[in-house]
């Protein structure tokens, strides 16, 4: 197709290279609020405000997913992240006992020195990425690349082992949680014992 034919073909259907669709604005602007809150969620002092704002930056992804069609990892991204990842957070955060308000002990004055490993971790993932697909084509006469079919068979072919081993860690998590909360209550339990038998 000649130069001038793609040229009709664009006024044609109202889109040129340039000019944004509806999708892609609503795409740019999801994805600033989600980077809003998950820099919300690094710089608060509230732990449980910290958790509800990655309730926000989850759900953010998960619009994201929705907007490329990927609906299948739309749903893992609510159901497992928003569903199951910040839950286990929350208990964790309860069953601690950690702090409700503002924690000066959230803070450790390292803010330059985490910002400047973000943006060095941020710039080492951008490049990895970009040399990793820069070849990649997608068959656009394929199955789509989000569906249920061809995420499970890239999940439970390739990616098993990692799957499986971010399973055990967040069941080790849960049960680190649970081993704290009993040591401190034993804890107090003892303490509450030697002060009866004074």
């Amino acid at each position: 197709m000649t130069p001038a034919a793609t040229d009709l073909a664009a006024a044609a259907t109202g889109h040129g290279f340039l000019s944004p669709t509806g999708v892609e604005i609503a795409f740019v602007l999801v994805g600033l609020a989600t980077l809003g809150a998950a820099a919300v969620t690094v710089t608060t002092k509230q732990l449980v405000h910290a958790a509800l704002w990655l309730v926000v930056a989850l759900g953010g992804i998960a619009v994201e997913y929705l907007l490329l069609t990927a609906e299948f990892i739309a749903w893992v991204q609510v159901l497992i992240y928003l569903g199951s990842v910040v839950v286990l957070l929350l208990f964790g955060l309860m069953l601690t006992k950690a702090p409700i308000g503002r924690s000066p002990d959230a803070d450790s004055n390292n803010r330059w020195v985490a910002l400047g490993v973000a943006l060095v971790a941020a710039a080492s993932l951008v490049w990895v990425v970009v040399d990793a697909f820069r070849t990649t084509w997608i068959d656009l006469d394929g199955p789509a690349q989000g569906s249920t079919k061809v995420s499970g068979e890239i999940l439970f072919q390739h990616w098993v082992l990692p799957f499986e081993a971010l399973s055990v860690l967040l069941l080790a998590a849960l049960i680190g949680a649970i081993v704290l909360s009993r040591r401190d209550a034993a804890g107090g339990s003892d303490d509450n014992t030697k002060g009866q038998q004074r």
